[in-house]
């Protein structure tokens, strides 16, 4: 599984982890991805692997859960 999310296609980044002396070393900075169902406009529901800025904004469309019997 990449670390991409499926709306905006947001990747993770690469920077520097500063001590407190000021050595720099190579770290990695992921999205925030949260594994949510969607419904598409036709009806059709998938899991997908989004972030949370996408789940906030209200791309993501949830489904209607489902009466319990």
């Amino acid at each position: 599984m990449s670390r991409e999310c499926a709306m905006c296609g947001k990747r993770p980044q690469v920077g520097n982890s500063v001590s407190h002396s000021n050595i720099k070393n190579k770290r990695r900075f992921n999205p925030n991805l949260q594994n949510v169902r969607h419904q598409h406009p036709n009806g059709q529901v998938v899991t997908l692997s989004v972030c949370t800025r996408c789940l906030r904004s209200g791309s993501v469309v949830k489904p209607v859960a489902r009466k319990a019997n």
